[in-house]
C-alpha cells in the first residue's frame, strides 16, 4: 500500500475556495438574528489561517502596495454597483435630501475633525493629517450591507437604510478631491510647483463633473441596451445578471480613461441603469449576481486583513493612536452626523442611527493605498496601522450592534425583521 503523500497546494486552494463560497451562501442566514456580522467571522478566519505554522506569507499592505490598491479598488466598484441597483427611490434633490446633508455637512466636518485629531493629537504633519481625514471620513459601501436597503422592490427602503446606502454610494467618489489635495500638497512641498489651480480645475471640477456625466451616459446606454432595444435583442432577455458586472467595469474603465472619478461614475451608472426600468424583474437578477461577487471578493479581502492583523499590522501603535481611533469612531462620525441632520424631519432614533453607523472599511484601505502609491508620504507603516485599527474597531462595534438596532427600527416601523412584511394584523 503506497504511503500517504501531502496534498498539492492546488488541491488545498481548490478546497478552500469551495469552503469560502459555501460560507458566502450560508453565513448570512446563520447570522441573521445574531449580534454578529459576516466581516467579523471573515477576519477571525483570516487570523486563524495566517497563524498556522505552515503559512509563511504575511499579507501586510505595505509589502504589496500595488496588489492592495487593485484588490480594494475592485471590491469597492462592485459594491458601488450593487448599492445603486438596490435603490428604489427615484433620484431628485428633494427625495435625496438626507443624502445631501450627509455629504455636504457630515463628511466635510468629519474630514476636518479627523485632520485636527491627527495633527494635534498624534503630531502628524498637516498633509498626512489631511490624508488621514480624507481616508477615514467616507462611509464604506462594502462593509455596510447590514445597514443598507434590501434587494430591489423588497420594501425595506426606510430613511435610515436609504440614507446610509446613498451616502456610501456617493461619498466614496467625493472624498477623492481631499485625497488628491493631500497628494498635491505633499508633491508641492518637495518640488515647489503650484498646485491650487490644477487641484480646483482638474481634481474638483473636471473629475467630479465628468465622473457624474460619464456615469449617467454609460448607465443610460446600458439601460437602453438592456430594456429598450427591440425585444429579440435586448440584454434583459439573456437573464444573465452578469450584465451588471459588465456595466461596472465599462463605467469605471471609461471614466478612468477620461481621468475622472470612476467610483462616482459607477454608482451613478447603477442608479441610472435602475431608473431605466425600475420594476423589471431583471433588476433583481443584476443585483443578485453583483451581491454574490461582491461578497466573495469582500470575504477574500477580509481574510487577508485578518492575516495582516496577526502579522503585525498594528505593531506601530501606541496609546495615543488607540485613543484617536476610538474618538474617530465614537465621537467624530456620530457628532458630525447629528450636525448634518439638524432640522431634518425624522425620528430621534433614526437620526442617531444614521449618525452612528458611518462604517469605515475597504474604501479607506483603497484611498490610503492609492495615496501612498502616488506620493512619498513618510511613516506609511504608522498610517496603515491607524487606518487598520479604525476599520477593525468599526467592524467590531458596528458588527455587534447592527442586528439588534436595525431589528428594533423594523419593529417600530411595523415591519417583521425576519419576513420584511408588515407586523400589523
Amino acid at each position: 500500500m503506497p504511503g500517504f503523500s501531502p496534498p498539492e497546494p492546488y488541491i488545498l486552494w481548490l478546497t478552500g475556495a469551495g469552503l469560502l463560497i459555501a460560507l458566502v451562501s450560508w453565513l448570512p442566514l446563520a447570522l441573521k438574528r445574531l449580534p454578529l456580522s459576516l466581516p467579523i467571522i471573515c477576519i477571525a478566519i483570516g487570523a486563524g489561517i495566517f497563524l498556522l505554522p505552515d503559512v509563511s506569507l504575511a499579507p501586510l499592505p505595505i509589502a504589496f502596495p500595488a496588489v492592495t490598491e487593485r484588490i480594494t479598488e475592485l471590491v469597492v466598484i462592485i459594491a458601488l454597483m450593487g448599492a445603486g441597483l438596490k435603490l428604489d427611490r427615484l433620484f431628485s434633490w428633494r427625495r435625496w435630501h438626507v443624502t445631501w446633508r450627509l455629504l455636504a455637512i457630515t463628511m466635510p466636518l468629519s474630514i476636518a475633525a479627523i485632520t485636527l485629531i491627527a495633527a494635534w493629537g498624534l503630531g502628524l504633519p498637516w498633509t498626512m493629517a489631511l490624508l488621514l481625514g480624507a481616508v477615514l471620513a467616507p462611509t464604506d459601501p462594502v462593509l455596510a450591507a447590514d445597514v443598507q436597503v434590501g434587494p430591489p422592490r423588497t420594501g425595506t427602503e426606510d430613511e435610515v437604510r436609504f440614507g446610509l446606502t446613498s451616502e456610501a454610494g456617493l461619498n466614496d467618489g467625493l472624498a477623492f478631491p481631499f485625497v488628491n489635495l493631500a497628494i498635491a500638497l505633499t508633491l508641492a512641498a518637495q518640488t515647489g510647483t503650484p498646485w491650487l489651480r490644477d487641484w480646483l480645475v482638474h481634481d474638483v471640477l473636471w473629475e467630479i463633473g465628468m465622473g457624474a456625466a460619464g456615469g449617467w451616459a454609460i448607465g443610460a446606454l446600458f439601460g437602453w441596451l438592456t430594456f429598450h432595444v427591440p425585444a429579440e435583442t435586448r440584454l434583459a432577455r439573456t437573464g444573465d445578471g452578469l450584465i451588471a458586472i459588465a456595466a461596472t467595469f465599462v463605467s469605471y474603465g471609461v471614466t478612468e480613461l477620461l481621468d475622472c472619478y470612476g467610483f462616482l461614475a459607477v454608482f451613478i451608472t447603477a442608479v441610472t441603469l435602475r431608473r431605466s426600468h425600475r420594476d423589471h424583474d431583471f433588476q433583481r437578477d443584476m443585483h443578485d449576481i453583483t451581491e454574490q461577487v461582491e461578497r466573495i471578493a469582500m470575504m477574500v479581502l477580509l481574510i487577508l486583513f485578518g492575516g495582516a492583523l496577526v502579522s503585525g499590522l498594528l505593531s506601530p501603535l501606541g496609546w495615543r493612536e488607540g485613543l484617536a481611533a476610538v474618538a474617530i469612531i465614537l465621537l467624530v462620525r456620530p457628532l458630525a452626523g447629528l450636525a448634518g441632520l439638524m432640522g431634518f424631519q425624522a425620528d430621534r432614533s433614526e437620526k442617531a442611527t444614521l449618525a452612528f453607523f458611518g462604517i469605515r472599511g475597504v474604501g479607506s484601505f483603497y484611498y490610503l493605498a492609492y495615496a501612498l502609491n502616488h506620493a512619498p508620504f513618510a511613516g506609511a507603516e504608522r498610517l496603515w496601522a491607524i487606518v487598520g485599527l479604525v476599520v477593525l474597531l468599526s467592524i467590531l462595534l458596528h458588527g455587534l450592534t447592527v442586528t439588534p438596532v436595525m431589528r428594533a427600527i423594523d419593529r417600530r416601523q411595523g415591519r417583521d425583521p425576519d419576513g420584511q412584511g408588515s407586523t400589523a394584523a
